[in-house]
């Protein structure tokens, strides 16, 4: 056993804040992790690349176990890996981000290998990992660097300090095959109190965290599932139930948003909002897309047929989901949406964005604000397409959502005005008795356009 370190750069202070005070939710530990192992097979798979070695992205992937009679949670990956001396650097200091250093040299690097732009590093603030302390009483990590010949054991229970030492690893895929290099980091949970730490050893908890936060990190993430099986060949021999573990992929992979829009068709659209949005009806239309200049995003919004059944109350929030490099980082960023849109569902994935040490919350800059003022543009566009093209269409969102569109125009004294004045509709005397357009409702260009040579002056009862 070797003697106990203790943390540097007042790291024993800065790791009591960060389990007491950085993350709102302390599930979102699981996420911080998942992030960490992703961005060590990236680095992997840049060095096959530089130093041209047969491993296909395919090869990689990310494991997730837990074990409720020793009450530990496992995640593994077979990545990197760490020296003693990475350990030491990027574990023992904390807000040290080895993934930073590594995004920083590789940016500097002039020539980069085939497939480099394939890299998508997460981690930038050095402090993910050691939200694993917020459920674990200990943590240790054993890891075996890519080249080496040994393998190390980090091992602490928090503010006290840590060990370092070399152990007996060799890191495995799922399936139980070698790997080369690798990490595995082993949570031994805390007593159950007023928050059931236990809760996180179960499959379906486990599996609901990684689709809600890590669902489009792009290596398979693998848990084990429970298979009820069950024996017996006809209807009349008894069937004796059999319970299987098998490992499966809990993970989309690749975002819909970032597939090019000639790769998808309507129902792929339809399907993917009623899945990830809940709904029972299928969205009016939708905008895919994908802006580079001043921010660069990928966006997909979607407009409603229904308003929820809360939307027109103070209990209704308003938001889009928000995603930096495909890791979901807030469930409801109102700050994307003005009032008068609050109606939209949809997200946004920037790897631009300035976030908070949390990754929970943004900071409020200019990015945040462009992005904003594009989807208002967007947004206001779609409608306005929806207006011209598809009145039936149109007259539906109405119904559900006029109301909100009106109140955006005629709040704040009309300050808004030259947005929205083209999206409303009217009931008017013209629209009950001219032709085609008997009984529906006209916009106001329409309006005064159908107006006779002398009229010089319109009524509107509100």
């Amino acid at each position: 056993m070797s003697d106990k370190k203790q943390f540097r750069a007042e790291s024993q202070r800065l790791l009591e804040m960060m389990v007491n005070s950085i993350y709102t939710h302390k599930e979102i530990f699981l996420r911080e992790l998942i992030s960490n192992a992703s961005d060590a097979i990236d680095k992997m798979y840049y060095k096959s690349l530089t130093d041209h070695l047969e491993l296909a992205r395919g090869s990689f992937e990310i494991s997730v176990a837990a074990d409720k009679d020793a009450r530990t949670l496992t995640v593994s990956d077979n990545g990197i890996g760490m020296t003693a001396d990475d350990l030491e650097e990027n574990l023992g200091v904390i807000a040290q981000s080895g993934s930073l250093k590594f995004k920083k040299e590789y940016s500097e690097t002039t020539e980069k290998p085939d497939n480099s732009d394939d890299l998508s590093v997460i981690g930038q603030f050095g402090v993910g990992f050691y939200s694993a302390f917020m459920v674990a009483e200990r943590v240790e990590v054993r890891s075996k660097a890519y080249g080496s010949d040994k393998a190390y054991l980090w091992a602490s229970a928090g503010s006290d300090g840590y060990t370092i030492e070399e152990t007996d690893f060799t890191p495995v895929t799922a399936d139980g095959s070698a790997a080369p290099s690798g990490t595995r980091i082993t949570l031994f949970l805390k007593a159950d109190g007023d928050d059931r730490f236990s809760d996180y050893l179960e499959e379906y908890r486990l599996n609901s965290l990684i689709k809600k936060y890590s669902d489009y990190i792009r290596f398979p993430i693998k848990t084990l599932v429970t298979i009820h099986d069950h024996d017996g060949d006809s209807e009349t021999e008894e069937h004796e139930d059999k319970d299987k573990r098998e490992w499966v992929t809990q993970n989309s992979m690749i975002p819909l948003w970032k597939k090019s829009k000639a790769e998808l068709t309507d129902a792929d659209y339809i399907a993917f909002y009623r899945d990830k949005f809940h709904d029972y009806t299928d969205p009016l239309a939708w905008i895919h897309s994908k802006t580079e200049g001043a921010a660069t995003y990928n966006a997909m919004l979607f407009i409603p047929e229904a308003a929820p059944y809360d939307y027109y109350s103070k209990n209704y929030e308003k938001g889009l989901q928000l995603y930096s490099s495909g890791v979901m980082v807030m469930d409801k960023c109102a700050d994307l949406l003005p009032d008068y849109f609050s109606f939209v569902k949809g997200l946004v994935d920037s790897e631009d964005l300035s976030l908070n040490i949390s990754r929970e919350l943004l900071q409020h800059d200019r990015q945040l604000k462009v992005i904003a003022k594009s989807i208002e543009r967007g947004v206001k566009n779609e409608l306005k397409k929806l207006l011209q093209n598809d009145r039936d269409k149109y007259l539906t969102f109405w119904k559900a959502f006029g109301n909100q569109v009106k109140f955006g125009l005629y709040n704040g004294f009309g300050m808004n005005k030259e947005t929205l004045q083209d999206l409303v509709v009217f009931d008017s005397s013209f629209s009950e008795t001219d032709g085609d357009n008997k009984g529906k409702k006209t916009t106001f260009e329409e309006y005064v356009s159908s107006m006779k040579a002398d009229q010089t002056h319109s009524s509107y009862a509100a």
